[in-house]
């Protein structure tokens, strides 16, 4: 078991994968008007990408672009002090293909946000980090 400077576990890939498939609500981090922002997001894995559904707005007008985005999730125990924390970075992109968001709409996406949700976003997990802490 890999452990970190503060004594945190190290996780692996698959195990940031698992744990990200794990809970429905993470944060997309992206670049809007040449500044950080960071928007809570419902999301899925497929396969190893993260898949938002989204209305317009500036999370799609930065998916439009390919840019490289951080996203975060994560899952504490305030009281058993336990917990984990994943981040990934990738280029997200809109999905425009109509068969691929066919495809899209079939995936267990739960919306939380009122409002139009016609678009999808997918974010490649290019480079995957995460810690669990444990008492």
């Amino acid at each position: 078991m890999n452990r970190d400077s503060a004594g945190l576990h190290v996780l692996s890939r698959q195990e940031c994968i698992d744990l990200l498939a794990s809970t429905p609500i993470g944060r997309i981090v992206f670049t809007d008007r040449a500044l950080p922002a960071v928007q809570p997001v419902g999301f899925c894995i497929d396969g190893e990408d993260i898949v938002i559904h989204t209305g317009v707005g500036t999370k799609l007008a930065a998916a439009t672009r390919d840019a490289v985005v951080a996203f975060e999730a994560d899952d504490f125990d305030p009281q058993a002090h336990t917990g984990w924390s994943v981040t990934a970075v990738g280029r997200a992109r809109a999905v425009c293909d109509p068969s691929e968001i066919a495809r899209l709409s079939a995936l267990p996406l739960t919306t939380w946000a009122p409002g139009d949700r016609g678009h999808f976003i997918t974010v490649r997990t290019e480079q995957v980090s995460g810690r669990r802490i444990r008492h």
